[in-house]
């Protein structure tokens, strides 16, 4: 009977060591909860302000986190968004999306996609890494 028991707390701790293993490595690929999608994303990007207008199909923008803010670096002479904040949305995803529903920023590990709106400035990506 010991040996039964012992054979059953053996196979018991084996599954809990299992679970909590694949528990972590899915956590790690959460994007809300790392710094995964940061980087580089490459594609369709614009901006507008009044006369200005720059628009390319071979732009870029770089992701970067500073603390619990991001900034979206774009390339081409279009200014930079700052002091953007997220919200976990579903798997492997996050979104900012403003009080006034004109700042949508859409991020996941391999897309971005940007419609926003400020102080009459628009500025829109549509980018893949």
């Amino acid at each position: 009977m010991k040996k039964v028991f012992l054979k059953a707390g053996i196979i018991l701790s084996a599954l809990a060591v299992v679970s909590f293993t694949l528990a972590s490595c899915g956590k790690d690929k959460d994007p809300a909860d790392s710094d995964f999608f940061i980087g580089k994303y490459k594609g369709t990007i614009s901006y507008v302000d009044g006369s200005t207008n720059i628009s390319t199909e071979n732009g870029s923008v770089e992701v970067i986190k500073h603390g619990k803010t991001y900034e979206f670096l774009f390339s081409d002479g279009i200014p930079n968004i700052t002091g953007v904040k997220f919200q976990k949305e579903g798997a492997n995803t996050v979104v900012n999306v403003g009080s006034d529903n004109s700042h949508y920023i859409h991020i996941n590990e391999s897309h971005l996609k940007i419609a926003y709106t400020s102080d009459g400035k628009v500025w829109t990506a549509d980018c893949d890494r």
